[in-house]
């Protein structure tokens, strides 16, 4: 009889161990996409995007609403996260500003207060001069920097990416910029195509409308290759046509910038997994492939080990030049 028990109850346990493997975590209502950007930024077309295929192609079976918390250059969203604590149906897009943005302004969140998912892809950035500047490639720019002080750089925003890069191109080449702040990408590339300053470092997308136009006209790209080829843009030229900066003269490999996809702090493993399913299934559809064709940026689905290297790299790498410049909150 107590064989029979013993047996009845291992029984009972393996049954309902295999019935917890087999269920595996699943959103049990709606999926709240939380955007550290205002409305169609970067980081805005890069959720909806996501949203727009998960939805097309049945991946997940819960309805997911866009919201937008750009404040503080993206750490309203991040607090949204970290008030989320354990809310596996709370996910937060953005880019190395999760990690980044603690460094150089005080904020009630760090990168512990996260979980990281994935990165779909990489940001690229060029730099862009007048389009009708006397300079065709980015030695005889960075010549003219150097040979007469006074040229100015915009970017987005202070002590973000585009002055960053500005920080590394001028201790890897010696040419120095008055670096000038504006809110945002298109700002900065309106004001280059009105001949206000004299260059800047913004992404493709962010460009590519005053290059169609011959406004401005990029010199090289901050990638270890080219980008790849596409339909001309201007003056029979298109992004594969462009140098990349190291091959121009420039001493900087890489500069890019991760498209990023976080959830809140204390999430169980198996929504990590789930939602680490989704978007790898996202990056292989033709949607996707289309759209970072289109805006210009580089496919690269990283998450697990692959993703926390690229991670702990890039906050080094930009880490370094807070330090040299100052920017680390104390």
């Amino acid at each position: 009889m107590k064989q029979f028990a013993l047996t009845a109850a291992l029984t009972a346990a393996f049954a309902l161990g295999g019935g917890a493997t087999a269920q595996a975590w699943q959103p049990t209502g709606p999926i709240e996409f939380v955007v550290t950007s205002g409305p169609g930024g970067g980081t805005d077309n890069f959720a909806r995007v996501i949203q727009s295929i998960i939805s097309k192609h049945k991946l997940v079976e819960q309805s997911i609403v866009v919201v937008n918390k750009g404040g503080g250059s993206g750490a309203e969203g991040y607090l949204q996260g970290k008030a989320g604590k354990g809310d596996a149906h709370k996910v937060i897009f953005g880019t190395n500003n999760a990690y980044l943005l603690p460094y150089v302004a005080k904020l009630a969140f760090s990168k512990s207060d996260m979980t990281p998912v994935a990165a779909l892809a990489l940001d690229e950035f060029l730099l862009w001069v007048n389009g009708n500047a006397p300079y065709n490639d980015a030695k005889s720019y960075i010549d003219a920097v150097k040979a007469k002080p006074g040229f100015k750089m915009a970017g987005s925003q202070s002590k973000d990416t585009d002055q960053t890069l500005t920080v590394m191109i001028q201790e890897a080449t010696g040419a120095k910029w008055i670096y000038v702040p504006f809110q945002g990408g298109s700002a900065a590339a309106t004001q280059l195509a009105g001949g206000h300053v004299d260059s800047n470092t913004n992404n493709p997308n962010e460009n590519v409308g005053q290059w169609k136009a011959g406004q401005v006209k990029p010199l090289c790209v901050f990638s270890p290759v080219r980008l790849a080829k596409s339909e001309p843009v201007f003056g029979g030229k298109g992004w594969g046509d462009i140098p990349t900066c190291k091959e121009s003269g420039i001493p900087i490999e890489s500069f890019q910038m991760p498209r990023t996809v976080w959830l809140p702090a204390g999430v169980p493993a198996d929504a990590v997994k789930f939602y680490e399913g989704v978007l790898e299934k996202v990056s292989q559809t033709p949607e996707w492939q289309e759209f970072v064709t289109r805006t210009a940026q580089t496919a690269r689905f990283m998450k697990g080990q692959e993703l926390a290297d690229f991670v702990a790299k890039d906050e080094a790498a930009n880490k370094k030049v807070f330090e040299a410049e100052g920017w680390v909150v104390k």
